[in-house]
């Protein structure tokens, strides 16, 4: 197998994979409704860091080693589920304190160096702390890896593939969500919004806590 001819249909995978819901897409549209594009830029790029990162422990063997110990499995299906409910929680709070219009009007306002990277940490923790996303990597690129090509630098190559295309699907995703986001931020919906938000991240934080391999 040649790594050209079989990138359309790794291209395609991507594109499926990266459509559907989860704990990534869940952040997205939350930080686009309510901060817009430019709000949901931070943590488009720290989850695409936290997946190049398991990207390269699959290629060096170490995701291997963490989908087969208990413990590591153990230790990050417990971080990572708590992480979610924290979010879900800070949502539901948000929901309960109610959004006035001073509120509104200041989400607008351009996001602080310390905000900007906050919302780039969430993103990489909620990917690093998944380790169904281990399982997924060492399943995942051997299959588009020829046999004579070296491992790492390949598994390397297509993860930034597959970094990019995630990038602009979405962002392309998070544009289209900020483009209402004047409704979005409107008190009476963005408190629905917060308590939806809420809902579904503490769900899949539950959801995480509970799964087996």
């Amino acid at each position: 197998m040649d790594i050209v001819s079989s990138l359309p249909a790794f291209v395609v995978a991507v594109v499926l994979i990266s459509a559907s819901p989860g704990p990534a897409m869940a952040l997205i549209l939350r930080r686009a409704a309510l901060r817009g594009l430019s709000g949901a830029v931070p943590t488009v790029l720290g989850l695409e860091a936290g997946l190049y990162v398991w990207a390269l422990f699959a290629a060096a063997g170490l995701a291997a080693l963490v989908a087969a110990s208990e413990v590591a499995f153990l230790v990050l299906r417990v971080v990572g589920a708590g992480f979610l409910l924290y979010l879900g929680v800070q949502a539901w709070r948000s929901a309960r304190r109610g959004a006035r219009e001073v509120q509104a009007v200041a989400e607008l306002a351009p996001e602080s160096a310390r905000g900007w990277w906050k919302a780039f940490g969430e993103g990489v923790v909620v990917m690093l702390a998944n380790p169904k996303a281990a399982a997924f990597m060492i399943a995942f690129y051997p299959q588009f890896v020829p046999a004579d090509r070296p491992l790492f630098a390949t598994t390397a190559l297509l993860a930034l593939v597959q970094v990019g295309i995630e990038i602009v699907l979405y962002l392309a995703l998070a544009a289209a969500v900020g483009r209402a986001g004047a409704w979005f931020r409107r008190p009476t919906v963005r408190r629905r919004l917060d308590a939806v938000s809420g809902t579904v991240l503490i769900a899949l934080g539950l959801r995480v806590a509970v799964e087996s391999r």
